[in-house]
């Protein structure tokens, strides 16, 4: 209920009303950029833009915050604080992240009031550059990440191209309005457009239960976390390598070393996050190889003396 001498709300200003310059300031504001130690880029966005502003500023977007990032290590996008946006705008940032100039069917959009669906498909081409996809990508959450943010998290998510991080997402609707009752002083705010989910399968989203993080920490550790997850990530290949000269040198059994070390140099480690993570993936593979139960490989603490070899047949 409000008071009749108040108005109904008046729609935020748009693209029309606003000069370049008020428009730099919103963006600015709602989009903060720096990359961090280890090369790892950072890119928090509490309000994603519309496809209008985008249009618009893209030149701006690249020159001073994207080419920053692209010689990044690794990315990691903070949607912590990202409660709204503008639908138009999920295609822009899908598609920095979307390998290669293949389109991609991510999300269909119907909206209540029109009585329509909107397919978003990512763009064929972008100005400037895409992030490589050699490169991880981690996407911060928290309880108040919702609506468009929780879109792209959840887009992301389904196609294996981000690592999410942080509390499950609010779970709410794409787009809210507030609307007079008749012409009486009550107002109803309520959803009036949900997505499809053509990515998800089966018309499930996360509307109503949120979108689940792959490692699940409170928010204001999940930047931490994130950074430690990267750390890891980025000592995999010594990890393999060295993994690979032990079968070498060391294993009794020499007619399946070339069967492990094929193995080893294929499986797909794109869901690994932890230690615990990858002994799994890696005693899982080996095993499967060799049918030896005596090769296993462990988590151990930093080596007290240089003479023994980095790794070991069973470390």
């Amino acid at each position: 209920y409000e008071p009749s001498t108040l108005e109904a709300p008046q729609p935020a200003p748009t693209l029309t009303n606003l000069t370049r310059e008020e428009l730099l300031a919103q963006l600015q504001k709602s989009i903060h950029h720096e990359v961090l130690e280890g090369n790892v880029g950072y890119l928090q966005v509490d309000d994603l833009p519309s496809q209008e502003v985008l249009s618009e500023l893209g030149g701006f977007l690249v020159t001073h915050m994207w080419r920053q990032l692209m010689n990044t290590s690794a990315l990691v996008l903070d949607l912590r604080d990202c409660a709204g946006g503008h639908i138009s705008g999920i295609p822009y940032f899908i598609s920095y992240l979307h390998p290669g100039n293949t389109v991609m069917h991510v999300d269909t959009i119907y909206d209540r009031p029109s009585n329509t669906t909107t397919e978003i498909w990512t763009l064929p081409n972008v100005l400037g550059e895409r992030y490589s996809a050699d490169k991880d990508v981690v996407v911060l959450t928290s309880g108040r990440t919702g609506g468009v943010a929780e879109d792209i998290v959840y887009i992301l998510k389904q196609m294996r191209r981000g690592i999410v991080v942080g509390e499950r997402t609010e779970g709410g609707a794409l787009d809210l309005q507030k609307l007079r009752i008749g012409q009486s002083n009550f107002f109803l705010t309520l959803p009036v457009s949900r997505s499809l989910g053509p990515l998800g399968g089966g018309g499930q989203t996360w509307e109503g239960s949120g979108v689940l993080p792959c490692v699940g920490i409170p928010a204001e550790q999940a930047l931490e976390k994130a950074l430690a997850i990267l750390t890891l990530r980025r000592a995999l290949p010594g990890v393999v390598l060295r993994l690979q000269e032990a079968l070498q040198d060391y294993y009794t059994l020499v007619d399946r070393v070339p069967g492990l070390l094929h193995r080893l140099a294929s499986m797909d480690y794109s869901a690994v996050v932890s230690e615990e993570d990858l002994v799994t993936k890696l005693n899982a593979g080996l095993q499967a190889v060799s049918e030896d139960p005596r090769l296993l490989v462990r988590v151990t603490g930093p080596r007290e003396s240089s003479s023994r070899p980095e790794t070991g047949p069973n470390d």
